[in-house]
């Protein structure tokens, strides 16, 4: 009579976080490759979505490669995609299975595993195409592509660690798909 409940839910979280992912785009301080609130609104897919995270992330890619003005301060296309950031928007869809997958466990120990691996994975993915696409050194890609982030990657993984030790505590929120 009501329909699918869960895949609405679905189809919600998905707009929700692809949304909340380009919001994150637009919040960027400008670098060879910008200071953004993009992972961390791809780790917070994870947490709320687990393995079906990497859906938003996907569109999100998806979307903004065929010429949505979703990534970082309103860019789009194939160019971005190819560009020195592009290893990093790939990775966004990796770094949403992986910790999604993490958090299917609902234990602290694999969330935090998640995160950490899943946000490595992303940087891998990043390191290796700005080496790809600019001809950089492995040494000038760490330099540029992943030491200047780590700090601020860390407060990410904080901040959602916090907001699902909150989420799981709530009775109103419970997000099963599964």
């Amino acid at each position: 009579m009501y329909g699918n409940e869960k895949r609405s839910q679905l189809i919600i979280f998905s707009a929700v976080f692809v949304a909340l992912i380009t919001i994150g785009g637009w919040i960027s301080v400008p670098f060879i490759v910008p200071f953004t609130l993009q992972t961390l609104f791809v780790l917070l897919a994870a947490a709320v979505m687990k393995k079906y995270a990497v859906i938003p992330a996907t569109l999100y890619v998806l979307f903004g490669t065929l010429g949505l003005p979703l990534f970082h301060n309103g860019t789009a296309g194939v160019g971005i995609l190819l560009g020195p950031t592009g290893g990093f928007l790939i990775g966004f869809i990796v770094m949403a299975l992986i910790a999604g997958l993490f958090f299917s466990k609902k234990s602290v120990p694999f969330d935090l595993i998640g995160l950490c691996l899943a946000t490595l994975v992303c940087y891998i993915f990043g390191v290796a195409w700005f080496m790809i696409s600019s001809g950089a050194t492995l040494w000038a890609a760490l330099i540029s592509c992943m030491l200047p982030f780590i700090a601020g990657d860390i407060i990410k993984i904080v901040v959602t660690e916090l907001v699902v030790l909150r989420l799981r505590k709530s009775e109103d929120f419970r997000y099963d798909h599964d």
